[in-house]
Formats: structure tokens, C-alpha cells, sequence
């Protein structure tokens, strides 16, 4: 699918699902326009069957998430945006404290997604999430001792973790969990520590990470669950790399293993606000949670309902409950650290 980049004066209109272009829409009781981050093909096929439930029409526009913060941001209270979605809850922060979330009430939402899961204030929901895991070569040996993020800063691991850069908004997201539960100077001898046993600087996604600890290139690498399971469901090349990888869960005997998600939320100037609602609701029905697990690989939201099969084959794990607003919280003092620790 091809991204649609677009300036902050609102020069481009919304896109309908057909992909015509036209002026940017009024409020319409038959519509409901989305500002997405989320790149996925299969997200499209969220909107058609919206559209065919409910009759509302869905238009969208596509962007990274801080341009379509700062382009809400600009257009202020003439924005035709009704929902943000967007990945990560570093994201949803930066859409939380730019103002331009507004708080919703839900049964639905309040009784099918967890707590950890919403945000306090009903500003944001999660709407699917994905696991940041441990991975390491199979053929160098399981690394005894390894079961903890907390583990991956011990001097046992020298030379041996290859990891994405600080600038990351995954890696921001795990260090802000690690200081709310560990307290900012324990983060920081943490990120120091793991500083000190890369293999390599910083570089690549996690697709990269994956591969390089496939080839023997690093022992060691984290990644999130759901790049992983792409190798999982594949054929060929890509399932000898999986086969070539073994899958550690951190702390599980601690407070579980750290989630991001995927959510979404109503904007301040909501001009159809209650079919933002209305579709947000849906993104926890069944068949939508099936489009998220299905379509990419990623963990549902909702109580009670089962990943893929390329996902289940990682294993099962005991998530972290912490709320991922406190992840939001603390982004800023979690890039500090790293600019202090040297992670570049």
C-alpha cells in the first residue's frame, strides 16, 4: 500500500477507501474520517467491513504519526479528524499531551479490553499488542542465566547483542517500563550495562536483528513478537532463519514480559464523534481483533481471544500489566538515558 506523506497545512485531502481523492469531507452522519500511522495492507479490510456492518462511510489519510499529531494540531477546531490510530504508546503520549485526544466513555471498550490496556481518562484504547522478546542462535547454545531484560546488561553477555538504536520508539517504550518499575537510576545502570555488551553499534530494524542472530553475527538480539512471526508462518529461507532462533520471554518470574499496542482515539474536535465511537467499539469485535491477529502478526487486545498460529508457535508468556500510559510518561527521562548510557 502505498503511503500517503502529507503536509502539515492540510494540502492534501482525505482519501475514501476507494481511494478517490476530494475535497476534505464535513460532518457527515454516514462518515467517520481516520488519520492512521498504521501502514498494513490489511487494515483496508477493517474499513470495508466497517462500512458493510454499519453503512459508515470511512475516510482516511495516512502519515507517520507525528506528522498527523502536528497536522490535527494545526488544523485545530476546523479538523475533520475523528480518530487517531497510530502504533506504540510512546505515540499516543505525544497525541496525549499535544491535546488533541478527547475522553471517551465506553461499556463496550471499559468490558472488553483490559485496563493496562486503556487509558485511565478514556483518552486512548489499545487495540492490539505485540511482545518485545529475547532471541538468540541456537547453534552457540541457550545462554544460561539469560531471563530477564534486567540479565541483559551482566558483563556475561560481552560482545554479544546486536539491538535497534536509542532513537527507536520500541526501545524508548521498553526503557520507560524499566523505570517505572525499577526507578530512573536503575534504568540507567541497566542501559549502561547493555551499552557495554553490544556487538555492534546500534543499526537496522528488527527484521535485521533477527537475520544477524540467525547468521551467527550476534549471539543475542530483542526484538518484537510480530516481525518474528512472519519467519514463523513462512516457507523456505525465512522459516530455516525462525528454525535458526531460539525465543526467550523475559521476567517471567517477575512482572511478565514487556507489551506495546497498537491503539486509537478520538480527537478533540471530533466532527462525527459518534461514529468514531462506533468504529472504535468495532476494532474490539471479534472479526476486527481476527484482522489484527491475522493480518499482522499481532497479540489481540480483547480478553479471551487467540493469536495466529505463527504467533502461538513463539510460545506462551505472562505479560506486564503496567498501564501503558505510564510507558507514555516516561518517554523524555527514557531518552535522556540513553543519551547519558551512550546507546546511540
Amino acid at each position: 500500500m502505498k503511503r500517503m506523506i502529507l503536509g502539515l497545512a492540510g494540502v492534501f485531502a482525505l482519501a475514501a477507501c476507494s481511494g478517490a481523492e476530494d475535497a476534505a469531507p464535513v460532518a457527515d452522519a454516514g462518515e467517520v474520517n481516520i488519520y492512521s500511522s498504521r501502514h498494513y495492507d490489511t487494515d483496508l479490510a477493517l474499513y470495508e467491513d466497517f462500512t458493510e456492518q454499519t453503512g459508515i462511510k470511512v475516510n482516511r489519510i495516512e502519515a507517520d504519526a507525528d506528522a498527523l499529531i502536528e497536522r490535527i494540531q494545526s488544523e485545530g477546531e476546523f479538523s475533520p479528524a475523528d480518530l487517531l490510530i497510530t502504533v506504540d504508546a510512546g505515540r499516543l503520549w505525544r497525541a496525549e499531551e499535544a491535546g488533541i485526544l478527547s475522553p471517551v466513555e465506553s461499556e463496550v471498550l471499559n468490558e472488553r479490553l483490559p485496563a493496562h490496556l486503556r487509558h485511565p481518562d478514556g483518552l486512548w484504547f489499545g487495540l492490539s499488542t505485540r511482545a518485545r522478546v529475547i532471541i538468540y542462535n541456537k547453534e552457540q547454545g541457550t545462554p544460561e542465566g539469560l531471563a530477564s531484560y534486567a540479565d541483559l546488561a551482566d558483563p556475561a553477555w560481552r560482545g554479544d547483542i546486536c539491538i535497534r538504536s536509542s532513537s527507536n520508539i520500541y526501545n524508548i517504550s521498553m526503557l520507560s517500563a524499566i523505570i517505572a518499575h525499577r526507578g530512573a537510576q536503575e534504568a540507567e545502570n541497566w542501559a549502561r550495562g547493555v551499552v557495554a555488551n553490544f556487538a555492534r553499534d546500534p543499526q537496522g530494524n528488527d527484521t535485521a536483528q533477527i537475520e544477524a542472530v540467525a547468521a551467527g553475527e550476534c549471539r543475542i538480539a530483542v526484538v518484537n513478537t510480530y516481525y518474528l512471526a512472519r519467519y514463523a508462518g513462512g516457507e523456505g529461507a525465512d522459516r530455516a532463519i525462525f528454525d535458526a532462533i531460539g525465543v526467550i520471554f523475559p521476567d517471567q518470574d517477575g512482572v511478565g514480559t514487556h507489551v506495546n499496542i497498537s491503539g486509537a482515539g478520538v480527537t478533540v474536535n471530533a466532527p462525527n464523534r459518534a461514529n468514531a465511537i462506533a468504529f472504535l467499539e468495532y476494532l474490539t469485535s471479534e472479526s476486527a481483533q481476527r484482522y489484527f491477529a491475522d493480518g499482522n502478526n499481532e497479540y489481540p487486545a480483547v480478553n479471551g481471544l487467540k493469536a495466529n498460529s505463527a504467533v502461538e508457535q513463539l510460545g506462551t508468556f505472562k505479560a506486564d500489566t503496567l498501564n501503558a500510559a505510564e510507558i507514555g510518561r516516561n518517554q523524555r527521562a527514557a531518552v535522556e538515558i540513553f543519551d547519558r548510557a551512550g546507546w546511540n
